[in-house]
């Protein structure tokens, strides 16, 4: 027997998710065309999202995803970090190295777990909350690599790896976490110490697969 469900609720998350994929923002009747509805349904929908603070309009009459998603995506930081945490810590000590999930927040890459090791007498120090461009170090640069597999550009290697963008004499493996529908994300590691990447990418682009694993 099939699960009766809200075909308003089921237009109004097809809306944000749109709104969400065009950064440049959408008219109504272009949004009208991507969620195939029609116009006078969608104007419905966005003044409830806009009622909300979930959808907005700039200075043209475009419409954007509104700041009300901002809370929610806050909610769902200490999930995430949940589910990395037992990936991320395996990973620190496995290789002695400070381990990362870093997920996409606008054009900046964002870190929302860090784990350190904890038998090496010196690491990186990585704090959550940390925030840096996505075209520098390793876990940006993964995350920019997750967009190009998405659109179907093969890449040989799975990991990025970056020497010292960030921070002098630090060296960053990061792999993007892929197959989780809406996530931007990477897990990485950072270290001060020598290290192959011929060895290391392999073992990150399993902890990032685990992740998504994980959250599938």
């Amino acid at each position: 027997m099939a699960v009766e469900t809200s075909q308003t609720l089921d237009r109004g998350l097809r809306v944000l998710s749109v709104l969400a994929e065009s950064p440049g923002g959408l008219s109504i009747t272009e949004l009208a065309g991507l969620v195939e509805v029609n116009r006078t349904v969608v104007y419905r929908l966005v003044a409830t999202l806009e009622r909300h603070a979930l959808a907005r309009r700039d200075t043209s009459g475009r419409l954007h995803i509104g700041l009300g998603v901002l809370p929610l995506a806050r909610g769902l930081q200490p999930v995430l970090r949940e589910v990395a945490s037992p990936a991320l810590r395996s990973l620190a000590e496995s290789l002695g190295a400070t381990a990362h999930l870093t997920i996409a927040d606008g054009g900046e890459a964002l870190a929302i777990a860090v784990v350190e090791p904890t038998w090496t007498d010196y690491h990186v120090a990585y704090r959550v909350g940390t925030r840096h461009p996505m075209s520098q170090g390793a876990a940006g640069k993964a995350i920019l690599m997750g967009r190009d597999i998405r659109a179907g550009r093969l890449l040989h290697d799975r990991y990025v790896q970056t020497i010292a963008e960030l921070q002098a004499g630090a060296r960053g493996i990061a792999a993007p976490v892929l197959g989780v529908e809406g996530l931007e994300a990477s897990v990485g590691i950072v270290t001060l110490g020598d290290l192959d990447p011929a060895e290391v990418g392999p073992k990150v682009s399993a902890a990032a697969s685990e992740v998504a694993q994980r959250l599938a």
